[in-house]
């Protein structure tokens, strides 16, 4: 794991697991929820390595410089645990639990807390989460748990009920253009804050040009499919590669735009500024009862994300409804 700075719209909740270190008031377990994107992940790892820190600053940050601190930086810290989905799943099993519980009746190997980071807790399958709910109840030695959702309505209430809550609101527009500035991000500022303010962007994607790109190149995609130069199948294929909740809400925002330039909305107002062009001229031949249709499709969609359906089918399927919206079946 990285060392991380907080963000700027951090700080005040910050200010508050500042307050328990300070305090020596530390939560059985911490619930952080909010929308995707605005690096909740980040706040979470400040406070576990801050909690791991043999020589905390004022703020009761990590030094960056102890021993401890070079062990997080080395991933080789024994008592900072990261609990995910397998690679090629979507839910935490029930066993990767009933490792840490067992792990956790074991004192942390340093003096200092163990921290476990589970993310996204709602992944905990219904069996998973009823094993964690009893390791709520038999709390471990200098053990804190941090739950990490951006859907915290999916969790059990008997596991909400034992956590503190921590929720991360969206930042101010203002507060995240003084951000893209200073990471010297120059180009579609206002595009980027409407993408991350409806969670098709994150913020760790801004500095990852392959993300932009892939938006980019998908976009074109979706146009080719529009024109008839590209074909549905082909297409849904190629986008396997796209994590599926990135491509839904990249979609979701496009067909949106769309049926603003459809109703004579300002171009002001579209999310995806830098295609505006691209919306207008679509939507001077589109039916819009049946992008409404096509939009519901899509939301129906991003609402099965996670479970068994066979995600290429389905991209596949709202391609070829998508092509037609256009003439082209």
């Amino acid at each position: 794991m990285k060392l991380i700075n907080l963000l700027p719209w951090h700080r005040e909740n910050w200010s508050l697991l500042c307050r328990y270190i300070k305090q020596n008031r530390i939560p059985q377990a911490l619930l952080i929820s909010g929308p995707e994107g605005f690096g909740k992940y980040d706040l979470t790892k400040h406070f576990a390595y801050s909690l791991l820190c043999n020589n905390r600053r004022e703020d009761a940050s990590y030094c960056k410089e102890c021993r401890s601190c070079r062990l997080i930086e080395s991933n080789t810290h024994p008592d900072l645990i990261e609990i995910k989905p397998e690679e090629g799943k979507s839910t935490i099993s029930v066993d990767q639990i009933r490792k840490i519980v067992a792990d956790t009746n074991l004192k942390p190997q340093f003096e200092g807390y163990r921290a476990v980071i589970i993310n996204p807790a709602d992944a905990m399958t219904l069996s998973a989460a009823n094993a964690f709910l009893k390791c709520l109840e038999e709390p471990a030695e200098r053990t804190v748990f941090i739950l990490i959702t951006a859907h915290s309505v999916k969790l059990p209430a008997t596991i909400i009920s034992r956590c503190q809550k921590l929720d991360i609101k969206v930042p101010e527009k203002s507060a995240l253009l003084e951000w893209i500035s200073s990471e010297c991000i120059n180009q579609n500022q206002e595009t980027l804050i409407n993408l991350l303010k409806i969670s098709a962007l994150k913020i760790e994607q801004l500095s990852d040009k392959t993300t932009l790109k892939r938006r980019a190149d998908c976009f074109e995609d979706w146009l080719g499919v529009a024109s008839g130069s590209c074909y549905p199948a082909i297409v849904a294929e190629k986008w396997q590669k796209i994590p599926e909740t990135e491509l839904l809400n990249w979609l979701i925002s496009w067909v949106s735009d769309l049926i603003k330039c459809a109703n004579r909305i300002d171009a002001k107002w579209l999310c995806n500024l830098d295609f505006s062009k691209s919306f207008q001229r679509l939507s001077e031949k589109i039916d819009i009862k049946e992008l409404y249709s096509h939009y519901s499709h899509l939301l129906k969609t991003q609402q099965q994300i996670g479970t068994s359906i066979n995600f290429q089918i389905m991209t596949e399927e709202f391609l070829v409804q998508w092509s037609r919206l256009n003439g082209r079946y």
